[in-house]
């Protein structure tokens, strides 16, 4: 095995793990926006308060909503 292929399977490696943590990053920061757009009350009082528990469990209902919807639609 030559060192390009070496090298080849390393970005391979690399891309295999950091596209899929790219993806959950982009689907947490839509699902933020998407709580400051309409629960902007909550956010105010989270970020007020230093409580997390409403806001993290406002954006597990609103991925997991999200979710059912796309695996109702396939």
């Amino acid at each position: 095995m030559t060192s390009e292929q070496d090298a080849d399977r390393g970005l391979d490696r690399v891309a295999s793990v950091t596209v899929p943590i790219g993806l959950v990053a982009a689907i947490v920061a839509a699902a933020a926006i998407w709580l400051v757009l309409t629960e902007s009350v909550t956010v105010a009082n989270a970020v007020d308060t230093g409580e997390i528990s409403p806001l993290v469990r406002l954006l597990a209902e609103v991925i997991y909503e999200t979710m059912a919807g796309l695996l109702a639609y396939l």
